[in-house]
């Protein structure tokens, strides 16, 4: 809920479940979502296109409520993954049929949420040819 959001509006809504058969039925839905069998919880994040007032953004907000929710998981000792949604319109409306969802509201993400069952070392990520200074040839 402490995300940015465009003109501070934060058009989220957070669907949580924990139903074996919704788990089931998203697994259905989404072509990567196995790991939902294993999550104590699932949070579907869904955007509000009727509190938009900077149309286009929702998905930025909800991007960033989605990290914040992976980084206060991680944070607690959780394992999560996100599972992309939007802008796949078959998962959309799979998922928007399976939680009868209204009209303004647009299913964003999954994410699965539960004990990690294995530690796995940090990849090295860090590009410095990605990183420019005070130009692109910088």
């Amino acid at each position: 809920m402490y995300a940015p959001s465009a003109r501070n509006q934060q058009p989220w809504h957070f669907v949580l479940v924990t139903r074996e058969e919704l788990k089931e039925k998203l697994m259905r839905a989404h072509p990567y979502a196995s790991m939902l069998r294993e999550a104590r919880l699932v949070i579907l994040v869904c955007g509000d296109t009727d509190l938009e007032l900077s149309p286009g953004y929702w998905p930025i907000d909800c991007s960033a409520a989605t990290q914040n929710i992976l980084l206060a998981a991680h944070a607690g000792g959780l394992g999560a993954v996100w599972l992309g949604v939007h802008p796949r319109q078959e998962r959309k409306d799979a998922i928007r049929k399976i939680f009868d969802l209204p009209a303004n509201i647009e299913p964003f993400a999954l994410i699965a949420l539960g004990y990690p069952g294995e530690n796995k070392e940090t990849p090295e990520r860090y590009k410095t040819d990605r990183v420019h200074l005070n130009s692109w040839s910088g």
